[in-house]
């Protein structure tokens, strides 16, 4: 049986009420994507702060509240971003959070053993809201550049989900799933 619940992440003290009527957990994926344009020379201090609750604090929170819920074989998924391993300009909050989401992944799948708690960190997914509205042109800039020849897409992503949920050898792992772009 699969439940989706909504709640804001960034918002952390409304996430224990949120998950009250959730009963025993056997898969969980926390993905959080949030756009951040944020530069060390004109730092946005409030949308750093939303960021890093939103993923770090906010992830952290509903293990917490679900960790006497998840079943022995449970595993755990959260989503960080390649930006973690390749920055960019603006990318100062995003490059930082993500990278704090490998620590959170080490760090849970430590504590919640023998829970398994992987992360996966997507490239560009082309297809996705963000990525399937810019201009062919900015596409095939990337594409181009991929040893593959192509772009992720959301079928790619969650492939990769899955695969990290139900291979029982994967625990710790941080996937990234960018169609090689990070090698080029």
């Amino acid at each position: 049986q699969t439940r989706a619940a909504v709640f804001d992440l960034a918002d952390p003290e409304t996430i224990g009420p949120a998950l009250e009527d959730v009963g025993r957990v056997r898969h969980l994926v926390l993905a959080a994507i949030e756009r951040d344009d944020n530069r060390i020379r004109d730092f946005d201090i409030k949308g750093a702060t939303r960021l890093t609750t939103l993923k770090l604090v906010g992830y952290a929170e509903v293990v917490h509240q679900l960790a006497d819920r998840l079943t022995e074989d449970a595993s755990i998924v959260i989503f960080g971003g390649e930006a973690k391993d390749r920055p960019y300009p603006g990318s100062t909050t995003v490059t930082t959070v993500n990278g704090g989401v490998l620590g959170l992944t080490r760090t849970l799948a430590i504590e919640l053993a023998p829970i398994r708690v992987n992360s996966i960190h997507p490239g560009i997914v082309g297809d996705s809201p963000f990525w399937a509205s810019k201009p062919p042109e900015v596409l095939e800039g990337f594409r181009s550049r991929t040893p593959t020849g192509r772009l992720c897409n959301m079928e790619d992503i969650v492939g990769a989900v899955v695969f990290l949920l139900e291979n029982r050898a994967m625990n710790g792992v941080e996937l990234r799933a960018d169609a090689g772009w990070l090698i080029t």
